[in-house]
């Protein structure tokens, strides 16, 4: 079944059911459905879109972007969403990898259109045809009022239906292929980690060109006939403001989101009682965090994947919280997992190794390259990059990422287990440990370190904290003080350009480990 028949099915049975909540006006499940049937109408006699075509998204959060969802999937066409927040260059690559026939922009990105040109005539790539649609008028539900509707298109639950690129910390993204059969599985995952149900009001903040604000919650509610409420952009007292009067049950955050919440005025007296889950997830979440969070009456439940798993592949269940703490939970309903030694076979209980993951909610590959031959498959299992350990009980706990670890005379040292030390300074406003190289060693932990306004950088009053917390080769060698860290759209660090800033400040001078 394509996921556009999830909403045809709720359109039959309730067809007043709000289904999106947008900027004061309701989309019910009937309004929807109309809206997909005559936008699948549109792409294909006015642009030419059939199965397989790709079209590319530039807008926020908007209920535009879920139309054209549904309707690509009616016909079998693929959905390239773009990260707004990327350079002109870098969304060109995006377009021109993907072979995108059709690129629907909001009004607010007009003015990249031209610099988008520019970079794909300079790197050989084709210009789409470009539409504009503005949420302020309604978008594709009021412009296709009236029109025509396809009722039944070519589209197949085995097609591809996403084509996602990777956040890019490293290297040159990679466009992710995503079927519908992935997003199904996911969607089945997301019902079991939340115990999501029809009478859920899901409340999305994060940005839908991420898997995370598109299929945590936001495509899974829709699957159950739950209802939306669609924030454009996320702000943390407009967020706070939000869980209070409109009373959400379920939403998702980061550890950046989080962190702006509770740095915010409104934290302490905003009521946030009525979410029953936050998920959270896409780095390293900070356990102060999650009890900031569970002391006001709102479970955290964690949940671990990647653009490549649709995302969720391991999580926790709302039961699970409160017991398990820090943990990212157990392998999902649609989910195999292990944790892998670096020559592929399996780990024991306990021994760090890689986290692979496979099944139905994994890619099939990333688009135009052949699995193959991608060093990030190995026999069917999708070799996640990141460094994780299984316990007795089958829980699964995250270490770091693969690349992150430091190797310092021959002994590991993971980042994240010293970041979280440093978390615990009150003064720290945010840090990140990287590696660099020394000619003894052959890396040493160096530390990057941004304190919060009024407080003096003090780089021996930072190494004091690991004294008897950490075995001595563990301790950074030096201290990198910045005034702020370089994240992604995600909010993730960007390690890379952490590794630069740390290096250029010669964060490694043959310090003697002990």
């Amino acid at each position: 079944m394509t996921i556009d028949r999830w909403i045809e099915t709720h359109a039959r049975f309730s067809p007043e059911k709000p289904a999106i909540r947008f900027q004061g006006w309701t989309l019910t499940y009937a309004a929807l459905d109309r809206a997909i049937g005559r936008t699948a109408h549109w792409l294909s006699i006015k642009h030419g879109i059939s199965r397989g075509d790709r079209l590319a998204w530039l807008g926020y959060n908007a209920p535009d972007m879920l139309v054209l969802l549904f309707a690509a999937a009616r016909l079998g066409a693929i959905v390239v969403p773009l990260n707004w927040r990327l350079a002109p260059p870098e969304l060109a690559h995006a377009v021109a990898d993907s072979g995108a026939k059709l690129l629907v922009h909001q009004p607010a990105f007009r003015e990249m259109l031209p610099a988008i040109a520019e970079a794909l005539r300079e790197t050989g790539g084709e210009e789409p045809k470009t539409v504009e649609v503005d949420p302020a008028t309604g978008g594709l539900n009021d412009l296709l009022e009236g029109a025509p509707a396809l009722a039944a298109g070519e589209g197949l639950e085995s097609d591809p239906l996403l084509i996602v690129y990777t956040s890019g910390t490293t290297g040159r993204p990679k466009g992710a292929v995503l079927t519908q059969r992935a997003i199904l599985a996911n969607a089945l995952n997301s019902r079991h980690m939340h115990a999501m149900t029809a009478e859920d009001l899901v409340l999305t903040v994060l940005p839908m060109f991420h898997v995370g604000g598109l299929n945590i919650q936001t495509t899974p509610a829709l699957y159950l006939g739950a209802a939306v409420i669609l924030h454009e952009r996320f702000h943390p007292g407009e967020t706070l403001a939000a869980i209070a009067a409109d009373k959400p049950t379920l939403t998702v955050l980061v550890p950046a989101t989080m962190a702006a919440m509770i740095g915010h005025a409104d934290w302490e007296k905003a009521d946030i009682s009525s979410l029953k889950a936050v998920a959270t997830g896409s780095s390293d979440v900070p356990v102060e965090m999650m009890r900031a969070f569970i002391a006001r009456g709102a479970p955290v439940i964690q949940i671990y994947g990647s653009t490549e798993t649709a995302p969720i592949a391991i999580y926790q269940q709302v039961t699970d919280a409160p017991d398990e703490l820090g943990a990212i939970g157990r392998p999902g309903l649609h989910t195999q997992a292990r944790i892998a030694r670096p020559d592929g076979s399996p780990a024991a209980p306990g021994e760090v190794g890689e986290i692979e993951l496979r099944g139905d909610t994994v890619t099939a590959g990333y688009w135009g390259r052949d699995a193959g031959r991608d060093e990030n498959f190995r026999g069917g299992w999708f070799r996640s990059g990141d460094l994780g350990l299984v316990d007795q009980n089958g829980v699964y706990w995250f270490k770091d990422r693969l690349k992150n670890v430091v190797i310092s005379g021959g002994e590991n040292i993971y980042p994240a287990e010293l970041e979280r030390i440093l978390r615990e300074i009150d003064w720290i406003g945010e840090a990140a440990v990287v590696g660099c190289p020394d000619p003894r060693w052959g890396e040493v932990p160096v530390a990057v370190v941004v304190t919060k306004p009024g407080h003096s950088r003090d780089e021996k009053a930072v190494l004091s904290v690991f004294d008897g917390r950490l075995a001595r080769y563990k301790h950074p060698k030096a201290v990198v003080f910045a005034d702020e860290l370089p994240r992604n759209a995600l909010g993730k660090i960007r390690v890379d350009l952490v590794k630069i800033m740390a290096r250029a400040s010669d964060g490694g001078d043959s310090a003697t480990p002990e």
